[in-house]
């Protein structure tokens, strides 16, 4: 696909000389710099779902203050 960029005169100079340096053509140096940059950057971590839970009446009830108890039946299946 062709596309029309606006760069800096300055950088685009520099883009020049370098591919030329290099002995590849200007393209593919874009073409390479740009799949770089992408690869580089990470992929947004996946949002936070809280879970639905059984109602408290189905199960025995958990005393207030025994946050271990809590936290195993709120991270009961996580792996953590």
């Amino acid at each position: 696909m062709k596309t029309t960029l606006e760069i800096p005169d300055a950088l685009f100079h520099e883009a020049k000389e370098y591919a030329a340096a290099r002995g590849i053509p200007f393209r593919e140096m874009v073409e390479v710099s740009l799949r770089s940059h992408l690869e580089a950057i990470p992929a947004p971590p996946k949002p936070f779902k809280v879970r639905k839970v059984k109602p408290w009446h189905s199960e025995a009830l958990v005393d207030p203050s025994d946050w271990p108890s809590i936290r195993a039946i709120l991270y009961e299946g996580r792996g953590v």
